[in-house]
């Protein structure tokens, strides 16, 4: 347990990477940590889609942007893109599609895998282009983004946590 809460208070979003993809073996054992989220009654409402093709991520990135109005790249160079999406008939979907997103970004930690959560995967799937990248991966029903965990080795130091707000926990 005490390596569980370490990788938890040593956690940083990483924004800067270097272009080399992250073997698909390491991509796996993060993405299976995702598959071990709780879910509401174990529903297991979302899903994961590993995007490192570079044309379906820079499309993503380019639809990702384009909804901050930005020409810069919301993915910060990292070559793989695990998109968590979740099923929308399920009540607790959004619940369940961030605790995929946060076991693996303490799966990345844990195996020195630089990442950050990049919002607008809604907005990227609610698009003709991811509506359609759907369809053609067979996925059927009513999908909502809940957001881009972007994967890469880190370039240049790692980042330090920051300190937390000192009103954060209440006791009753």
């Amino acid at each position: 347990m005490a390596e569980t809460l370490k990788t938890i208070s040593t956690r940083c979003s990483t924004r800067s990477y270097k272009p080399e993809p992250v073997p698909r073996d390491i991509i796996d054992k993060i993405t299976e940590a995702g598959t071990k989220a709780a879910s509401g009654m174990n529903r297991q409402s979302a899903i994961i889609l590993v995007v490192d093709d570079p044309e379906v991520r820079n499309e993503l990135s380019r639809i990702n942007a384009a909804v901050m109005n930005s020409d810069k790249d919301p993915f910060y160079g990292a070559p793989t893109v695990a998109v968590v999406l979740a099923d929308k008939s399920v009540p607790t979907y959004i619940y369940d599609g961030t605790l995929v997103m946060a076991n693996m970004m303490l799966a990345a930690e844990e195996l020195g895998v630089g990442s950050c959560w990049i919002h607008r995967a809604k907005e990227e799937f609610e698009s003709e282009y991811g509506k359609n990248l759907l369809k053609k991966l067979g996925i059927e029903g009513d999908y909502a983004g809940i957001g881009n965990l972007i994967l890469g080795w880190p370039e240049g130091e790692k980042p330090v946590p920051k300190e937390h707000k000192a009103d954060y926990v209440y006791h009753i």
